[in-house]
Parts: C-alpha cells; structure tokens; sequence
C-alpha cells in the first residue's frame, strides 16, 4: 500500500467529518439531498458547505448548491471505497483523522473564546486613526524597486558606507556582484497598508528618488522610492478596516490569555530530550496587517514587492 494514497485517502476522510453522524437514524425525505448507494447526503451538508463559499448571489445559489452535492457525492463514493478497503483502520490514515479532529475541537474551543471580544470603542478607532497618520491621512502608494541582500553585519556596514556614493540601484547591485553578495531584485506598486507595519514610517519618511537601507538580523533590504502619491483616508472610510483590525487584534489577545491560563494550570511534563521553548528564545510578537484598503488612485501594476519581511525577502536566496 502506497503512502500517497493513504494520505490521499486520510484527507478525503477528514473532508468528509462534517458528514458524520449521517447514519444516525433517518432523515426525513425534505432532509435527504442525495442518496450514494446505502449512504445520504444531507440537505444540511450542502448548506454548510454553501455558508463557507462567501457571498453569492442569490440567484447563482441554487447552482451552486448543486455544483456542491456533486462534489459530495463524489466525496462519498471515494469515502465508500476507502472504508470498503478498511483504510480507516490504517495507522496512517487513522492518525490523520485523529489531528484533524483535535485540530477542529480546538479550533472550536478558541473561537468560542475569541467570540468574547468586545467590539472596539468609537474612541479606540479614532485614536488608532490619529496615531497612525502613514495609514490614513498621509496614506501614500508607492512605486518601489527593492534589493533584498542577505549579508554578514561586517558587509552591511560595507553597504552603508557605499551607498552614499552610488548614483541608482544598479550601481547598488554592480557593487554587491563585484564582492559575491547575495541579493534579489522585486519592484512594483503598493499601498501603505500592504507594506509591513514595522517599517511602514521608513517608507513614510522616505522622499521619491531617494534611496534607504532597512537592515535585519540576516541581511537588509536597499529601497528606491521611485515616485510616490499622496492618496489619504478621512476617517469615516477608514473606521471599518480600523473596526476589523482591533476586534482581530483584541481577539488574539484573549485567545493567547486563554492559553496562557490553561498552562499555569496544567501539568505539563517534557520527556526525551523535548522542553518547553524559553522566553527569550520566542520571535518577538508580529505586528498586526494593517488594514486593507484601495489606493485612492489604482496605481499601474508591476511585479509584487515582497512587502512582508525582510526575511521573507531575502527566503529567495539558496
């Protein structure tokens, strides 16, 4: 038995989860959408499935709804065959089910804890709107041409010194090849708020034509600001995505509490060489995606600037 398949097999499996308890009893005829063989598939199953799509139309509803029982049933003809097979009863399969139920329940048990959160006060968007002026009122679109270079800190000293006497990026890159360091050039358009949070204010402060250096623990990344364009939310537009952002953020914070509290309550015993991972050692906490918005003026389009990370960056670098 090959180990594709089983997998193969285990994720049809767990797909299939929300379909349990289908043979509990039986259902009445207005509750039964289609029957595979000895099986049911229920009226609620495709519904369920169809809350999960997003917003569609309602005329296309009934469509859609159709499009997803076939591929249930096709689901459960594949589900049929494998227990037929008795791949549930596979240790590989089994441990697959068994992760994605424990996966589910806790998923569960952190959104009922998140579903706590308060929705932010009026006086808590209009101070995230003031203290966050590169966001909103001097919100600007940058058109960008980036060098993410991964580097020893003596070579990004190197590259500070050099980079007052450089006249473009490419003298930037002519510079980094005669001295074998590697880089990787992206340019292209984005608003402020799909530039990382941390470094949005070195973007802000930067001036069109100018170039900067943003330096990180494994490299840096060089910047040329090629234009930019001045493109300000008042704060009536902003208030949702500001909304959406503090409710995610404060979310997060009960859900890390919750753990927080069940460990200090828990008894927790690491063995064979495993231990808990030391503060010191945890990444520092990422700053929360500011919320997404449409640039004022859609800005031509070019190829994506890897706005995450520096680290991220520089990830296309063997």
């Amino acid at each position: 038995m090959k180990t594709p398949s089983l997998i193969a097999v285990a994720c049809i499996a767990v797909l299939a989860l929300s379909a349990c308890g289908k043979s509990e009893g039986k259902k009445a005829a207005t509750q039964i959408a289609a029957r595979v063989n000895k099986e049911e598939i229920s009226v609620h199953q495709v519904n369920a499935v169809l809350s999960r799509s997003g917003n569609i139309p309602a005329e296309q509803a009934k469509a859609a709804g159709r499009q997803i029982l076939d591929k249930l049933v096709d689901q459960e003809l594949l589900v049929q065959q494998a227990v037929d097979k008795k791949l549930d009863r596979d240790p590989k399969v089994m441990q697959a089910l068994e992760a994605a139920r424990r996966e589910i329940l806790a998923r569960a048990y952190a959104d009922q804890v998140m579903g706590a959160a308060a929705k932010p006060a009026a006086e808590d968007i209009k101070a995230y709107y003031a203290a966050h002026p590169e966001l909103f009122s001097q919100r600007r679109v940058y058109s960008l041409q980036e060098l993410a270079v991964r580097a020893t800190p003596e070579q990004i000293e190197a590259l500070k010194q050099e980079l007052p006497r450089t006249k473009s990026l490419t003298d930037v890159a002519n510079w980094l090849k005669s001295k074998g360091i590697q880089f990787v050039g992206n340019a292209g358009v984005k608003p402020a708020e799909q530039l990382p949070l941390e470094l949005l204010p070195r973007y802000h402060a930067m001036k069109d034509g100018q170039v900067g250096l943003i330096a990180g623990p494994s490299g840096a990344l060089v910047v040329y600001l090629v234009a930019s364009q001045s493109a300000p939310m008042d704060e009536a537009a902003a208030t949702p995505f500001i909304e959406q952002f503090l409710g995610n953020r404060k979310r997060a914070e009960l859900a890390d509490a919750e753990i927080k509290q069940l460990k200090a309550k828990a008894k927790i015993e690491y063995l064979n060489d495993f231990g808990p991972v030391a503060d010191a050692g945890k990444p520092a906490e990422a700053p929360a995606a500011a919320p997404a918005a449409k640039p004022a003026a859609a800005p031509a389009k070019g190829p994506a600037v890897d706005g995450k990370s520096l680290d991220k960056g520089l990830s296309g670098l063997k």
